[in-house]
């Protein structure tokens, strides 16, 4: 069975901090692949600064395509909305029966996992694997044994810094794969 690490994100932009993670993953971890699953609205976030799903999904093929073992999948934009992750890995094992789903999140979002809808079940049928973010500590699930702590590198590159930056004029260029900046460049996204 191929184990695939599920990479939740709104993804806007997908950036270099993204795909360095999901590197990260698939050399120090037994990962075969990571599937960037883009969220239309995350229920625990705001969705006004949100780019249109198809436009975030587009960048994000633009960041793997040469990438053989990352993918892309917008399976969320198929599902009621707003998404929530245990539909979502009801709905891709029903769906690819071959294959051992995983998570990948940041601590950030294992602090907040209790709030999550069902995460009892997902933590009984899933392996999790974290990386760190500054400030942020595994709390009450430390010692749970489908929880994988990892070393990746602190990325402090996000996309909420990256749109800022756009709308104050700055060039983050280099924070994104080149095709992905051309197309934010060329659509004018979050200049205003």
């Amino acid at each position: 069975m191929k184990k695939t690490g599920l990479f939740f994100g709104s993804f806007n932009p997908i950036h270099i901090g993204h795909l360095a993670l999901a590197n990260y993953m698939l050399s120090f971890t037994d990962l075969d692949e990571v599937w960037f699953v883009i969220s239309p609205h995350n229920p625990l976030k705001e969705k006004q600064s949100l780019l249109a799903q198809n436009h975030r999904l587009y960048m994000a093929k633009l960041a793997v395509e040469n990438h053989s073992k990352f993918k892309t999948s917008d399976i969320e934009f198929k599902l009621s909305q707003p998404s929530y992750t245990i539909n979502t890995l009801v709905h891709l094992q029903e769906k690819y029966p071959k294959k051992n789903f995983s998570l990948i999140m940041g601590m950030d979002n294992l602090q907040n996992f209790h709030k999550w809808k069902n995460h009892e079940q997902i933590l009984d049928k899933h392996t999790i694997y974290v990386y760190p973010r500054q400030q942020s500590h595994a709390g009450n699930f430390i010692n749970h044994p489908n929880i994988i702590i990892t070393e990746a590198p602190v990325m402090e590159i996000s996309s909420s810094f990256i749109r800022k930056a756009i709308l104050d004029k700055k060039d983050v260029s280099c924070f994104m794969p080149e095709k992905v900046a051309a197309y934010v460049g060329e659509m004018n996204f979050y200049k205003k």
